[in-house]
């Protein structure tokens, strides 16, 4: 891989560029103000003991460069990431400064082995992320999944099946299913996202659970109270406003589900350790600014304790993810230093574990309304940093306001081959585009020879020239009108697509 250098400024309008190799994070040079790297975290400093130790040390996984730096979520199963090869997209990734990769597991059934492969062959670190408390797919789940399912005050009809820890068969099957996950995929960490209860603000919503049998029936046994609080009776002598001693040991006893289905999963017999010795693992609490009892009000709704959680896991890192009410804000709403609010759960976690890798995470685009810019996340990682986080990461990669802005920028030539030639972008491109008259020309002395459109063609973010009659030695390109690809975008597909400004020229070596 190529990184551009600025070689001769702007002169009538071309900008002129040269490649040369690098093995540094993001982009420097001319592009920096356009196209600005992921910050990187001041931890990223290798200090890796010279000894070598095993994979399965705790050691060996404490100065594992995958707990560090900027990372990305990636959901293959949006349309953004088919019809191209797993390469381009690994490709794409690095050319915005990554270094690490939360591949989403939607339905631990459906994996792209190639895809995993293809980012960790580019050097990126890639954990599977998967979600605790439900899935949004049930394809390939046993017939008796039904019944592994919450029961919340009022019934929510939202395409996400939620499932409760109380649910034993559950739990095993989640056990089995991602220790199966890791020994049967090259992923060098795994963690659970959202392992918590429904939800915040749930009792007024009726968006609360789990209060159904499975949960009653776990009470019971655990705490003898033959009824759990009631939440919608306020004449009810067990009114959960009422009864606060019934109420404080059902919070306890959320928080206690929570974790001892995490413990189950990753240490129990037959779980994710035991599967994989040498897989990093991470645990997942949200984060919310609610005031300063932002804590207890999470642990009190949504079961969530992330030093306790920390405790009964034992995790390689942990992550505080923005609650949606936070992450639901417009940039305009939301700067980029909200995390900095975050720093009561940061408090509690170090004052357990004073010395556990943190990571967090932001939304930047899940709806369009509240879409985050390059500058934006840019920022967001530098407070990261200056915070002591050791990494950070963002939902998702192709939903941030940078791709439905930003013109394609060339970030990088190389040269496999010497009758080929591979140009990567920050973003998709569109073929059509590239293959349009004079869009891509080589340049040599004064002369300037257009490419023919079937030399041309395009996987993703990458322009290919493909031929024989390319120069030996070193020669220039002309590149100009190139443009992105809405059609692949989630949201405005009707826009009009971006398109380079001006040309560019670059130097093949």
């Amino acid at each position: 891989m190529m990184q551009m250098q600025q070689e001769a400024g702007i002169r009538g309008g071309i900008v002129m560029f040269s490649f040369r190799s690098f093995r540094n994070f993001g982009l420097t040079g001319s592009h920096t103000d356009r196209l600005p790297p992921p910050i990187l975290l001041s931890s990223i400093t290798n200090t890796s003991p010279k000894q070598k130790l095993h994979p399965c040390s705790p050691l060996a996984k404490q100065h594992s460069p995958a707990l560090v730096g900027p990372t990305i979520q990636v959901d293959p199963t949006f349309r953004y990431y088919q019809d191209r090869s797993a390469a381009s997209i690994a490709d794409e990734i690095i050319q915005n400064g990554f270094v690490g990769v939360h591949y989403f597991v939607v339905n631990e059934n459906n994996v792209n082995r190639e895809l995993i492969e293809a980012f960790k062959q580019r050097g990126l670190y890639v954990w599977a992320l998967v979600l605790g408390n439900g899935s949004y797919s049930v394809e390939g789940f046993p017939p008796e999944w039904p019944s592994w399912q919450m029961e919340l005050l009022k019934p929510v009809n939202d395409g996400y099946y939620r499932f409760s820890p109380h649910s034993k068969d559950y739990v095993q099957w989640k056990k089995q299913k991602l220790a199966q996950l890791v020994r049967d995929y090259p992923f060098d960490g795994i963690e659970v996202a959202e392992p918590y209860f429904p939800e915040w603000d749930g009792i007024k919503r009726g968006v609360y659970g789990d209060v159904g049998p499975l949960a009653q029936a776990a009470f019971k046994e655990q705490y003898g109270h033959p009824r759990i609080p009631n939440f919608t009776n306020p004449r009810d002598p067990d009114y959960y406003l009422t009864n606060k001693a019934l109420y404080q040991d059902w919070i306890d006893f959320r928080v206690k589900a929570v974790n001892s289905f995490l413990n189950e999963v990753m240490n129990g017999e037959g779980g994710v350790r035991e599967a994989r010795c040498d897989i990093l693992v991470a645990t997942w609490s949200l984060a919310i600014d609610a005031g300063p009892d932002s804590v207890a009000k999470l642990r009190e709704l949504q079961g969530l304790d992330a030093a306790a959680m920390i405790s009964a896991v034992q995790p390689d890192l942990h992550f505080l993810q923005t609650h949606w009410p936070d992450w639901m804000k417009p940039q305009s709403k939301l700067p980029p230093q909200y995390i900095r609010s975050y720093q009561n759960f940061v408090d509690q976690i170090r004052a357990v574990h004073p010395n556990i890798p943190l990571g967090v995470q932001a939304d930047i685009g899940s709806t369009l309304s509240m879409v985050k810019d390059r500058r934006w996340l840019q920022e967001f990682g530098e407070v990261a940093q200056d915070m002591g986080f050791s990494t950070w990461t963002a939902y998702e990669y192709h939903l941030g306001k940078y791709m439905y802005d930003e013109a394609p920028v060339p970030t990088a030539v190389a040269r496999p081959q010497r009758d080929k030639v591979v140009i990567s972008f920050q973003k998709r491109i569109d073929e059509a585009s590239a293959k349009r008259p004079g869009s891509v020309s080589i340049v040599t002395g004064k002369a300037e020879l257009p490419l023919p459109p079937e030399l041309i063609s395009v996987d993703g973010n990458m322009l290919i020239i493909q031929s024989d009659q390319l120069p030996q030695s070193a020669f220039f390109l002309r590149i100009q009108q190139i443009a992105d690809t809405p059609a692949y975008w989630l949201y405005n597909k009707d826009k009009p697509a971006n398109v380079m400004k001006g040309v560019t020229i670059v130097t093949v070596q």
